[in-house]
């Protein structure tokens, strides 16, 4: 009975943290409209998500984020919106799949591995507080790293018609992006997303410990 009390509760809390990810994802707070591209502070429920309750957790968060990003994109189209929607594609069913995985698969990714770092710092040990800061922002990197470094290794020649320039100048904006937008969001997920997640760690193990006893 008490492992079906968590059970139930953790499925709960992930469905509010799924309505979380859904609200943000269709209000300005949560994709921000850049001249080129979409920044976004939807990945930071995510990664909260998943410190609180783990990889698997993580991952239904990833995947509702990137699902409302693959809609956003194609129901409001930027310049990049092909490498984000399947139905913008220019390159066919190919270039349909390549979006698929850059608009869902990498929000999967972002938060299984945000789940997984939590567990590691846990596990050696790592000062709480300094957790609390380092994994919201090493998530936030990896997965600005590993949306841009997919769209270079699978679209490069795609984007470069879209911002007109030669294949071989693609590197340094992709690079460009990555500190541009990536450390922003990185800083706006360490201090959002640190101070929710220590929050909600406390209230979730509080409410674990009364279901035990």
């Amino acid at each position: 009975m008490k492992n079906m009390k968590k059970d139930l509760r953790w499925s709960v809390t992930v469905a509010l943290m799924m309505a979380i990810v859904i609200l943000l994802a269709n209000t300005p707070l949560g994709m921000i409209q850049l001249p080129v591209i979409k920044a976004t502070t939807v990945h930071i429920p995510v990664i909260v998500g998943a410190i609180v309750l783990g990889p698997l957790a993580g991952g239904i968060l990833g995947a509702t984020f990137g699902v409302c990003s693959m809609i956003s994109n194609t129901i409001a189209p930027t310049l990049l919106s092909f490498a984000f929607s399947p139905f913008l594609s220019t390159t066919g069913l190919i270039g349909a799949g390549k979006a698929i995985w850059i608009s869902v698969g990498c929000r999967i990714v972002l938060g299984v591995v945000a789940g997984w770092l939590w567990l590691f710092v846990k596990k050696v040990k790592m000062n709480q507080n300094l957790s609390f800061m380092v994994i919201p922002f090493l998530a936030s990197m990896f997965h600005t790293i590993l949306v841009m470094g997919s769209i270079y290794l699978l679209l490069a020649p795609q984007y470069a018609a879209a911002k007109e320039v030669e294949v071989q100048a693609v590197f340094g904006l992709i690079l460009g992006t990555v500190f541009g937008a990536g450390i922003p969001e990185a800083v706006a997920a360490m201090i959002i997303g640190g101070i929710l997640a220590k929050v909600l760690v406390k209230i979730y193990k509080a409410g674990n410990r009364n279901i035990a006893g």
